[in-house]
């Protein structure tokens, strides 16, 4: 038979390799925590940003429609002529004459801009429709100078200066 001596250090050895062990094991067990925890951190760091760019996505698609729509309230370079054919109509229907005196472009502000002095002819009333019609268009357009006057009985004229913002042709023609 073995002596109790034997049985204890034995006893004894086995408990220190195991609680060795056990320390190694956890020591393992830690240090993958704390990647795992690291790929963790990783993965809502690209779930936020994924979250992000979606959201930036949706945005840009719900603007795109109000950028065209912006887009349509200046005249586009290549767009002169329809304007003026436009103003020399509506000024028609109304029953002035609308004439385009002159057209040159602007260098007021950052934005280009084209300017446009206009005469106008007809009866008062016809005169003032015309103008309101030209004030009140979906344009980014201003009135710089304005002056009216009395030719006969029933006659009047009015000559007016419209600073109207403008695009390149380029810009107009571009997708968002």
């Amino acid at each position: 038979m073995k002596s109790p001596l034997v049985h204890a250090i034995l006893a004894c050895s086995v408990c220190i390799a195991m609680i060795t062990g056990y320390g190694v094991w956890y020591a393992i067990v830690e240090a993958k925590s704390i990647v795992v925890a690291d790929m963790e951190n990783q993965i809502s760091t690209k779930t936020e940003t994924a979250n992000r760019i979606a959201s930036a996505r949706a945005s840009l698609a719900e603007i795109s429609g109000d950028e065209d729509n912006l887009r349509n309230y200046f005249v586009p370079e290549t767009g002169v002529v329809a304007f003026i054919n436009n103003l020399e109509a509506q000024g028609k229907t109304l029953g002035a004459t609308v004439r385009v005196l002159s057209v040159s472009t602007s260098g007021v502000s950052t934005q280009s801009a084209l300017a446009f002095t206009l005469t106008l002819k007809g009866t008062f009333d016809a005169v003032m429709r015309t103008i309101g019609a030209i004030e009140y268009a979906p344009y980014d357009l201003s009135i710089s100078t304005f002056s009216l006057g009395q030719d006969d009985k029933n006659s009047w004229h009015a000559t007016l200066d419209l600073l109207v913002g403008s695009v390149s042709a380029s810009a107009s023609r571009a997708s968002p």
